[in-house]
């Protein structure tokens, strides 16, 4: 969501660093830039305003003007302010003393609040809890089969009575079911709204003061921009909203609503989601997400997602393969295949520090996710034997692999050259940083 921005943010900062010194007329364009780049993004103007505000106090105190390093020092400033627009520390989902613990999603219509509710509810699940999904908008068609659906595919347990038309009766008979079945938190996906005023959210209102939840989360589409924030100020003023869960941050919008939404707001954001698949949910970091606007990666995101996908002996077992140089053709998909599930494979790679920054040199380039099929598609037509010492694929078994996968000779080729500089890569990782990254997969 954040390429253009960070991409114009980043572009500042390389006119600024091909300066031995910074005048404090290149700091005000500087800052100009920065706040044409934030305007652009569609952040809201007073934030964008507190914000160049901010950055300018900063680096006057610190007189980047007479820094060694000055460039570097007004990255720096830049970052720190976008963690304190973002909200600072991360905001975690407050738990009752005595389970369950309640969640109400509230949002507008077509905001997503009954796929994010599966999502959370196995984002929790995957930390030890035990959810209940509840459906209480008896007013939209189907949204208890959809929620009964989504619980069937999980395996996630679901409360819904089709037959009663009052959200807070749902809600009490749900609290008495997810005792029975000893949920430890309940989360109930509420009716979505298209207006705004106090008159239309009054069932809302008696919902929230009927089940009293531990937790109200505002589920906002970030790609509706400052419509996402005016949205999250009305069901702040009318039920007080405890976080934000802001969805679609894998479209292509200007992502303002991110960056505007805390601070307009004083709401903290608790959870991002980040693609369509119902694993596609993250915690909110303040600092992780600054880094990945500056382009410099987030590595600690990367290794909790490579975390769910390696076991700590799986972890040891690459990085001595990877030492030794002797990883097969079926390492090369499996690796492959593993970092396909963290996600979109443009959205991994914006993770790795520097990635956007290579990105920049190769504008044509795009990540073609196709690709990975074809390569399947390649290592499935060869042999056992042949998957594990690629070096007897002579011209013979050239063809034949090419046949059974719908490819050419030279698509062969050109996968075992990418094969034998990825094993070289890996084998230099593992011999230097990669020993570092593998120690903490297994941390």
């Amino acid at each position: 969501m954040f390429d253009t921005l960070s991409s114009k943010l980043q572009t500042v900062f390389r006119n600024l660093g091909s300066r031995g010194t910074i005048s404090e007329k290149d700091l005000d364009e500087a800052l100009r830039q920065v706040r044409l780049a934030l305007l652009e993004a569609d952040v809201h103007f007073k934030v964008v305003r507190e914000f160049v505000a901010h950055v300018r106090e900063k680096a006057e105190g610190a007189d980047v003007t007479k820094s060694l390093t000055p460039a570097q020092t007004i990255i720096d400033i830049v970052r720190q302010e976008l963690v304190e627009v973002l909200g600072s520390g991360q905001a975690r989902l407050e738990h009752a003393r005595t389970p369950p613990t309640t969640v109400l999603l509230v949002g507008l219509k077509g905001a997503g609040k009954t796929t994010t509710a599966a999502k959370l509810a196995l984002h929790l699940r995957k930390e030890g809890q035990k959810p209940l999904m509840v459906s209480a908008d008896p007013g939209r068609v189907a949204a208890a089969e959809q929620v009964q659906a989504l619980g069937k595919q999980l395996n996630i347990a679901t409360y819904v009575d089709a037959a009663e038309r009052r959200p807070e009766r749902i809600c009490k008979q749900a609290l008495e079911e997810a005792k029975r079945q000893a949920a430890t938190v309940v989360i109930v996906d509420s009716m979505g709204y298209v207006q705004l005023e106090p008159e239309e959210l009054k069932d809302l209102v008696e919902l929230k003061r009927a089940l009293d939840p531990d937790e109200v989360l505002l589920v906002a589409d970030a790609m509706t921009g400052q419509e996402a924030v005016h949205a999250a100020e009305a069901f702040n003023a009318a039920v007080g909203l405890t976080g934000l869960i802001l969805t679609k941050l894998d479209g292509d919008a200007r992502g303002g609503a991110a960056l505007s939404i805390r601070s307009v707001t004083g709401v903290p954001i608790k959870f991002v989601g980040t693609g369509e698949k119902t694993d596609a949910l993250e915690a909110f970091y303040p600092d992780r997400f600054a880094g990945r606007i500056l382009g410099m990666g987030d590595i600690l995101t990367l290794i909790d997602k490579a975390k769910e996908e390696y076991t700590d002996e799986e972890a040891v077992s690459l990085a001595e393969r990877m030492k030794k140089g002797s990883l097969t053709l079926e390492d090369f998909l499996d690796q492959l295949q593993r970092v396909q599930k963290m996600g979109p494979l443009s959205q991994v790679l914006s993770m790795v520090p520097g990635m956007s920054q290579l990105k920049a040199k190769m504008p044509n380039a795009e990540i073609d996710e196709s690709h990975i099929k074809r390569i399947e598609a390649i290592i499935y037509s060869m042999t056992k034997e042949e998957r594990r010492r690629p070096d007897i694929i002579d011209g013979s078994r050239r063809r034949r692999i090419a046949a059974g996968s719908g490819s050419t000779p030279s698509d062969i080729n050109r996968l075992l050259k990418q094969y034998q500089e990825a094993r070289k890569l890996m084998q230099m990782m593992a011999s230097g940083r990669g020993q570092k990254l593998a120690s903490l997969l297994r941390q």
